[in-house]
Formats: C-alpha cells, structure tokens, sequence
C-alpha cells in the first residue's frame, strides 16, 4: 500500500507540473498573439514584423512570418532557375499549413499525461484500497481478533487510497479540459493571424489594414507571384 501511495503523490506532482507549465505557457502565448496581431496591424512589409517578434522556439506567431518570409525570398529565386516549384501562392499556404501543425503539436505537449493521470488514478487508488483491506483481513485472521476495533483501523488506512486516487485525478481531469480550451483558442488565433499573412503576402493587405498606414503613408504592397 505504501508504494501505492507513493505512485499516486508522483502522479500528482508530474500533473501540477504540467497544468501550471501548461497555465503559463497560455498566458505567454496570449501575450505573443496580441503583439504579433499589433505588429501586422503597423507593419508596412512582411521584413518588418520578424524584428518585432520574439525569436523563441515556441514563438508560433514568429515561425509563421518566418515560413511567409522564406517563401517570399525563395520562391522567386527558385522559379529564376528554373526549379520546379508549385505556384506561389499554394507554396506559400503549404508552409504557413506547415507552421500550424508544428504549432498544435508542441501546444498537445503534456495533454497525454494529464489524461493518462486522470484516468487512471482512480483505479490505483482502487487497487491501493483493495490489496490493504486483503491484507488487513489477513492480519485478522492470524490475529484471530475480529472485532470493529480491530477492523476499522486497517480497513479505513486502506480506504484513504481511494480518496487519494481521486485527489489527484480530479485535478488532472480540471487541468486537461481547461488545457485543451486554451488550445483550441490559441489555434484559432494563429489560424486567423496566419490567413492575414497570407493575404498580406498575396496582395499587401490585411483585413485590419486600410488602403493607406495609420500615419497616412501608402501601404508598402508586398506580395508573391501567385502563378
């Protein structure tokens, strides 16, 4: 039973770990997402929003200019050579796809666990509660003592698992579903922030951006060939 209870107390400890990684990681990506959505809002050329975001890897707003740039630099320098390359505006779609899927795996990071914990926690508490009441009923049976006195202590140690089972997975459980809604939200935020690259790309707007820059000066066009 004791080694039960310690299964269930590092179960518990790697499930916090995870919802309050994952808690913080939210908040940063939320912060990421209202200064990359700013920054397309003022930026005149795709060049100018790279210096702008932070460079980290988790950055997916960041890696999505960066696959908007790298296509807007190669694409005509491969069509020069003569290399066979899709038209530009479906390459260009291929790798800002391929940048939000790089995104959604790294944002699943973590969820398996959560969900393994709160599934299972239950059951071994379960079974930490099941193997002490055998083994309390065993004692008394050598003892030759079953009186409730001798039973209620044993059997109510035992039954403690139980409760610690679902301690630790109803944390989890909480954890996981508010895991998956940030998720869920975050990618919808890339998605729509990744659409305006892309017509930014195509066409030199977006559809936060006037026809002129909010200080009144012309909106530089940047955009791929699309054939």
């Amino acid at each position: 039973m004791r080694g039960v209870a310690l299964l269930l107390l590092t179960m518990s400890v790697l499930s916090w770990y995870v919802m309050l990684m994952r808690g913080w990681q939210a908040l940063r990506m939320n912060r990421l997402a209202n200064i990359a959505e700013r920054s397309l809002r003022d930026a005149q050329a795709l060049s100018d929003l790279g210096p702008r975001l932070e460079p980290a890897p988790d950055n997916a707003f960041r890696r999505v200019i960066d696959a908007a740039t790298i296509c807007l630099q190669l694409h005509p320098v491969m069509r020069a050579r003569g290399d066979a390359v899709p038209p530009g505006a479906e390459w260009l779609a291929s790798h800002l796809r391929q940048a939000i899927d790089d995104a959604s795996a790294r944002l699943q990071s973590g969820l398996g666990l959560l969900a393994s914990i709160s599934s299972t926690a239950p059951f071994i508490g379960l079974f930490g509660t099941v193997w002490g009441i055998y083994h309390a009923l065993i004692g008394i049976g050598i003892a030759g003592q079953a009186s409730i006195e001798k039973v209620a202590g044993p059997v109510g140690e035992a039954l403690i698992m139980t409760a610690l089972g679902l301690a630790v997975a109803i944390p989890a459980t909480f954890g996981y579903n508010a895991a998956v809604r940030n998720n869920k939200a975050l990618l919808a935020r890339l998605r729509r922030f990744s659409h305006d690259v892309y017509t930014f790309a195509i066409t030199g707007m977006t559809r936060h951006l006037p026809e002129t820059h909010r200080d009144g000066a012309p909106v530089h066009v940047v955009s791929i060939d699309a054939r």
